[in-house]
């Protein structure tokens, strides 16, 4: 089941005894602090992990303007980046030597292939993300609703498991990586 915004916050709000909101801008107290700290939040999770439902690859486009200093060209970044993975060159989705600036990333290759992680739809989210996401907006409610450390410690420690949990959930689908070099294999054929 997908659930918007608005909803995710409303579950978390009735996990800590507080009224459910039907807006951010419905103008009660819950309203008003998960419509600021929602978003927040949200992008720190997605970000934090490179989640299956949040990683894509995209091939960027170059800038007219080459940087100043160390590398030769300068890519534009996604609207909807949130953080680097790797980056590559010729269909190859890594190896390349890259620094991000601001908006930008730059490189010594001529095109480039991003992988990275990225803000979805909240209708993208998968059931174990909703789960964590809504753990975490519990325990960062808390403190601002209740005036509560205790609750406030006790809700981080379910947010942290949860989190755990969804990256643990997530992992499981994909296939291992394996070592494509390593020294001491090499050195044994």
């Amino acid at each position: 089941m997908a659930l918007s915004d608005v909803a995710l916050c409303a579950r978390a709000l009735i996990r800590i005894g507080s009224k459910p909101i039907s807006s951010f801008s419905d103008g009660s107290a819950e309203a008003d602090i998960a419509g600021t700290l929602y978003g927040l939040i949200r992008d720190e999770l997605l970000s934090s992990y490179s989640w299956s439902f949040a990683t894509s690859q995209i091939v960027l486009n170059k800038l007219e303007t080459n940087p100043i200093a160390d590398y030769r060209y300068a890519f534009q970044l996604p609207n909807d980046f949130l953080r680097a993975m790797s980056a590559g060159a010729n269909a190859r989705g890594r190896g390349l030597d890259f620094r991000i600036f601001k908006d930008t990333l730059h490189t010594d290759s001529d095109n480039v292939l991003l992988t990275y992680v990225f803000r979805p739809d909240e209708s993208a989210f998968p059931p174990f993300f909703d789960a964590a996401i809504v753990a975490r907006l519990s325990a960062e409610f808390v403190i601002p609703l209740t005036e509560s450390t205790s609750r406030a410690d006790v809700f981080m420690g379910l947010a942290e498991k949860a989190y755990a949990k969804a990256k643990q959930i997530d992992a499981q689908q994909d296939t291992p990586q394996r070592l494509e070099h390593f020294s001491l294999v090499e050195a044994r054929t």
